[in-house]
């Protein structure tokens, strides 16, 4: 599969809070009828994945894929923000999400669990500006990680990933990241912004495009305002998010 969601409790009914993507790898932490209590190997998040919805690997492979240098897909050309990979056993094609992982990449082929697939491309787009700008216009998803539906800290995570910062999942994870800002003045692109509620609880995070600019998931990716207050919507001409520290990972 392309996108599994992984969910709060063992029932399709359950919230999403997570998703997998193509070629991330985990552990399974318990089991309950057919759900799977997981934790991911790339940012040691939780949550409840369903049986058919992935394919298995053995200790030994995973143990490998754990040592190699991760490979992701980074595809812009076509504007569909996915790449191609052809299945060999049946000639199927599956469409992955940007950021999938291509697991022992080589030559245009990869390989998971069982199946060998052929990978149309890798995409050749690096700047942190070019793939934020990217996401633009992206509905806010809660749990999503992709260009067909996002999340605040999702988005901050699947950016910077690409930087090779290896964020997180939630916000206030992130925000428990990286090195401090003193002054938003001296803020720069790819620092990230974070915002409390009433109760002083992290709930939200954007990305620094400069001292006076932020791009983040709310609604919809978009660009806003950001001035000491927090996050300025011209659109909806009130304050949104209320600022309440800067982070530096780059």
């Amino acid at each position: 599969m392309a996108i599994a969601p992984l969910r709060a409790q063992p029932k399709h009914a359950s919230e999403q809070v997570s998703q997998l993507l193509f070629g991330e790898t985990f552990e399974i932490m318990e089991r309950h009828e057919n759900w799977l209590r997981v934790i991911t190997a790339f940012d040691g998040y939780e949550g409840w994945l369903n049986e058919l919805q992935f394919a298995s690997i053995g200790a030994e492979t995973y143990g490998r894929l754990s040592q190699i240098k991760v490979v992701t897909t980074r595809t812009f050309t076509t504007r569909t923000f996915a790449t191609a990979a052809l299945k060999e056993a049946d000639n199927s094609i599956i469409y992955l999400p940007f950021g999938s992982t291509l697991p022992f990449f080589e030559n245009g082929k990869i390989k998971v669990g069982d199946d060998a697939f052929t990978v149309d491309t890798q995409g050749d787009v690096d700047t942190m500006l070019e793939i934020a700008y990217s996401f633009i216009n992206t509905p806010y998803l809660w749990g999503g990680r992709t260009h067909f539906g996002i999340d605040c800290s999702g988005f901050a995570q699947a950016v910077m990933r690409t930087q090779g910062v290896n964020l997180r999942r939630d916000a206030w994870q992130q925000a428990e990241q990286g090195q401090i800002v003193d002054f938003l003045q001296s803020a720069t692109l790819g620092d990230l912004a974070f915002f409390d509620n009433d109760e002083g609880r992290i709930t939200h995070v954007g990305i620094m495009l400069n001292n006076e600019m932020i791009i983040h998931a709310s609604g919809k990716v978009k660009i806003d305002q950001i001035d000491g207050q927090g996050i300025y919507s011209a659109e909806q001409k009130k304050y949104t998010h209320k600022l309440r520290i800067i982070k530096r990972y780059l």
